[in-house]
C-alpha cells in the first residue's frame, strides 16, 4: 500500500493539465451524499413543530446542503490519496487530475466557514452549531481520525451524517429536543448495517488500502452478526416516532411493515445467504428514504387539514 500512496503523490501534480471545470467542483460537493442530507434536513423541518418562512426555510435548506458539501470536498482532499487506489474512487476529482488537493482544501473551507456562518446569521445560532458539528464531525472526527484506525469508524463516524434532520428542527424551533434525537437515532443506527452491508462486496478496495472495515479486519462472519445486531436496533427507533406522538398512525404502519422487511433481510445476510448482503444495501436506502417521506407526507397532510 506505501509504493501505491508514495506513487499516487509523485504523479498527481503533473497530471492536473487543465483547469478544473464547474462540474468537477460540483462532484467534489459528493451530490448522491448531499441529495439525502436535503431529504432528511427537510423533513427535521417540515416534522417541527411551529412554522418558519418559506424564504427563510429555503435559505436553512440551502445552507445545510452548502455545508454538507463542503465536508464531501475536505473529505475528498484528505482521502485523494487512498482514492486514487480504490477502483471505486480512482474517477473522484482529485485523484482524475481534474482538480488539484489545493483548490479542494481551499474550496471546502470556504463553503465551510460561508455555510456556518450565514445560517446563524439568517435562521439561528442553534442550527448554526450543529451544522459546524457536522461538519467537524465528517472531516475531522470521521476522516482524519477514525477512518484509518478502528474499524468502529462508520459506528462513530455515522453521527455526521444523523445531524441534518436535527438541523432541519433546530432551524425551526432554535433548540434541540427528544423527537430530534430520535430523528438523529434513527439515521445513527442505520448507518452501520448500510455501510457494513456494502463493505461485505467491496472489502478487497478498503483491505488494498488498508483501511479498517469491519469485514477486513473481524472477517464476514462477526459483520454480518454486527448488521443484524444494529438492525435489531434500528428498526424499533425506526418505529419510535409513532410512540412518542409526533408521527401518526400512517407512519406507525409503514414503519412497521418496512422495519420487519429489513430485519428480515438482516437475518437472511447473517445466515449467509447469496446476495443477501446486496439486497440489504439496496433496501435500507429505501427504507430511509419511506420512513422520512412518511413523516413528512403525514405532517403536511395533518397541516393542511387544520
Amino acid at each position: 500500500m506505501a509504493d501505491s500512496l508514495t506513487s499516487y503523490e509523485q504523479t498527481l501534480q503533473p497530471s492536473v493539465s487543465r483547469e478544473a471545470e464547474a462540474r468537477d467542483f460540483v462532484a467534489l460537493l459528493k451530490p448522491r451524499v448531499m441529495s439525502l442530507v436535503i431529504f432528511t434536513g427537510f423533513v427535521g423541518l417540515v416534522a417541527a413543530p411551529g412554522t418558519m418562512n418559506p424564504v427563510l426555510a429555503f435559505a436553512a435548506i440551502l445552507l445545510i446542503a452548502v455545508g454538507a458539501g463542503a465536508s464531501g470536498a475536505l473529505n475528498m482532499w484528505y482521502d485523494a490519496d487512498i482514492d486514487a487506489i480504490m477502483e471505486r474512487t480512482a474517477k473522484r476529482p482529485i485523484p482524475a487530475g481534474k482538480v488539484t488537493p489545493g483548490d479542494a482544501l481551499g474550496f471546502g473551507l470556504t463553503l465551510s466557514i460561508a455555510s456556518v456562518v450565514l445560517l446563524g446569521l439568517i435562521v439561528n445560532v442553534t442550527a448554526a452549531a450543529l451544522l459546524a458539528l457536522t461538519i467537524f464531525f465528517y472531516v475531522v472526527i470521521y476522516s482524519m481520525w477514525l477512518k484509518r484506525r478502528t474499524p468502529h469508524n462508520i459506528v462513530i463516524g455515522g453521527a455526521a451524517g444523523a445531524f441534518p434532520p436535527m438541523i432541519g428542527w433546530a432551524a425551526v424551533t432554535d433548540s434541540v429536543t427528544i423527537e430530534s434525537m430520535v430523528l438523529f437515532g434513527i439515521i445513527f443506527l442505520w448507518t452501520p448495517p448500510h455501510f457494513w452491508a456494502l463493505s461485505l462486496f467491496i472489502s478487497k478496495d478498503y483491505e488494498k488500502v488498508g483501511v479498517p472495515m469491519l469485514p477486513v479486519v473481524a472477517g464476514e462472519r462477526e459483520t454480518r452478526k454486527q448488521i443484524l445486531l444494529y438492525s435489531l436496533l434500528v428498526v424499533p427507533c425506526g418505529v419510535a416516532p409513532y410512540f412518542l406522538d409526533f408521527a401518526g398512525p400512517v407512519y406507525g404502519v409503514v414503519s412497521s411493515l418496512f422495519g420487519a422487511w429489513f430485519l428480515g433481510l438482516a437475518a437472511m445476510v447473517w445466515q449467509g445467504r447469496e446476495k443477501a448482503e446486496r439486497k440489504l444495501f439496496a433496501f435500507s436506502i429505501l427504507y430511509l428514504f419511506v420512513l422520512f417521506a412518511t413523516l413528512a407526507f403525514e405532517r403536511l397532510i395533518t397541516e393542511w387539514l387544520v
